[in-house]
């Protein structure tokens, strides 16, 4: 399966930033949808609040998914790899 990874860096309630990266199936191109994935991640860290528009979200590259990665979009349609902040 290929992903496509969007570059994601949010502003948390106590102003430090958080990056993770939202890994979804390459061939979903609505960015709204993406961007009710990166909420929901939010929403488990209590960051709900947070502001997740195409500035804190860019499409990145697409890359071969691992184990991992396909069973987590087979649950929920998408993976956080989580970078920093989170």
């Amino acid at each position: 399966m290929k992903v496509a990874v969007w570059d994601t860096y949010v502003t948390k309630k106590d102003g430090s930033i958080m990056h993770f990266d939202i890994l979804a199936p390459d061939e979903i191109s609505d960015l709204e949808t993406i961007y009710d994935f990166g909420k929901k991640y939010l929403k488990s860290k209590n960051e709900e609040d947070s502001t997740l528009t195409s500035k804190e979200c860019n499409f990145c590259h697409i890359e071969k998914a691992t184990e991992e990665i396909v069973t987590s979009i087979e649950q929920k349609g998408y993976f956080i790899i989580e970078m920093e902040g989170c």
